[in-house]
């Protein structure tokens, strides 16, 4: 660690005398310091995984896994027999498959009648993901609905455990799980990666699930309460932005609904009335919490080469925009503490375009190489910090050297990519490519 603290404590000490009169500069670096040291110690001293606590309820919830498949033929196995394989009771598996071309279907229709618990639905041409998974709830049972992408292989007690979290914590209208890498032995970045997961749910989930406010609850790994999130599933297959259907699943989106239940709730579901997700099941918003469960653990596929992983970070930046205008509106309501940690990384993935811009662009142009210096030192250090919150919940795990390097790369290669996805949001793809 102090081959990579000392070259900027040096360059600290040779500019501290400058910092004063830059006040973008120092206010920038203070503002990612210092969230970045709200959400370590949130996460370690403040959360609880709340499926180690005893159930409050006496009948167990009828659950139902869903996911969503096109032409995932090299994959689908394994995802399917992860939820096959699970060790809860009673577990109702549909699988949507979103006209698939490759043969995907004609295997899915094989492992529907291997294991009676699978109800398969094809659709004959491709309505997207959201319009997939929302065909799939209407058909739904489950009193808990719980989502996996199709190319991640849960843990076997998964879902129990993520139940398990739900009846312990009636508050939670949606519940997060654990994700990794699931080919992080593949190469370098596949590594880089899987340290990046780790921490992303470790520390920074973990954060705004001590004040039940996880801002998404992501694909690999995501549970909800019926009652919490089915009147706006229509809301959520037919979401549009800037006049233009948004096509992104959306992970982010579906959770604002959970969070912003009691803001939006009415006019989304007075929108939707006529639709069977309101007219048959009318629920009251409520002021749920979304949490987070590191013991419920899924592992998925990580992109392979630095051109598939530059699109997966424009899809997601694209989520990003557009659920700012929607998050973004209500969440400060939510208290000083979570509003904090949620606009503090609002701002600081917003200004970060302009700071890798400013410091290594222009300060080079302009012969200011100590800034560019000073930059990239901090860079590596606010990636440290996230490498020693690995190594404290993997100490036996070499891995959190990779971090750092993920922090570099998100800096210089991922940051510019915001702006090119907000002018490029009406753009929008099916596939994680």
């Amino acid at each position: 660690m102090l081959l990579f603290v000392s070259p900027l404590v040096a360059i600290l000490a040779t500019r501290l005398h400058n910092l004063t009169s830059d006040p973008f500069l120092t206010g920038y670096g203070l503002l990612v310091m210092f969230t970045i040291v709200l959400l370590v110690v949130l996460s370690f001293v403040r959360y609880h995984d709340p499926s180690l606590d005893a159930a409050v309820d006496d009948v167990a919830p009828r659950v139902t896994a869903l996911v969503a498949v096109k032409d995932e033929i090299d994959v689908i196995d394994r995802c399917v027999g992860s939820l096959v394989g699970q060790t809860l009771p009673g577990l109702e598996i549909i699988v949507i498959d979103d006209g698939s071309t490759d043969g995907t279907t004609q295997r899915l229709r094989e492992l529907a009648a291997e294991h009676p618990q699978i109800t398969l639905l094809v659709n004959d041409e491709s309505q997207g993901k959201k319009r997939a998974l929302t065909r799939g709830v209407e058909q739904a049972a489950g009193d808990i609905f719980v989502f996996t992408d199709s190319d991640c292989v849960l843990e076997d007690d998964a879902v129990e455990t993520l139940i398990r979290a739900f009846r312990a914590h009636p508050e939670y209208g949606a519940l997060s799980g654990h994700a990794r890498a699931l080919n992080r032995d593949a190469s370098l970045l596949t590594r880089i990666q899987d340290t990046w997961y780790e921490t992303s749910f470790s520390v920074t989930k973990a954060a705004e699930s001590s004040f039940g406010g996880v801002s998404c609850v992501s694909g690999p790994l995501a549970g909800f309460r019926r009652e919490a999130i089915y009147n706006y599933f229509p809301a959520w297959a037919n979401d549009t932005f800037l006049g233009r259907d948004f096509h992104f699943a959306t992970d982010r989106q579906l959770t604002a609904y959970v969070l912003g239940s009691v803001r939006v709730g009415p006019k989304l579901k007075e929108r939707y009335a006529h639709t069977h997700f309101v007219s048959s099941e009318d629920h009251a918003p409520s002021h749920w919490e979304v949490g987070y469960v590191r013991a419920a653990r899924v592992e998925t596929a990580v992109p392979v080469t630095m051109r598939s992983l530059m699109r997966q970070q424009v899809r997601w930046k694209k989520s990003f925009v557009r659920n700012l205008f929607f998050t973004g509106g209500f969440y400060w309501r939510r208290g000083p503490l979570a509003a904090t940690v949620f606009y503090g990384h609002v701002l600081f993935v917003t200004l970060a375009p302009v700071m890798v811009v400013r410091h290594l662009i222009w300060a080079p142009l302009h012969g200011a190489l100590l800034l560019t210096g000073l930059y990239l030192a901090g860079v590596l250090f606010k990636g440290m910090v996230w490498g020693l919150a690995y190594w404290a919940h993997n100490p036996r795990d070499g891995r959190w050297i990779y971090r750092p390097l993920m922090s570099l790369m998100s800096a210089i290669c991922f940051s510019w990519m915001l702006p090119y996805s907000a002018l490029t949001l009406r753009r929008g793809v099916w596939s994680r490519g």
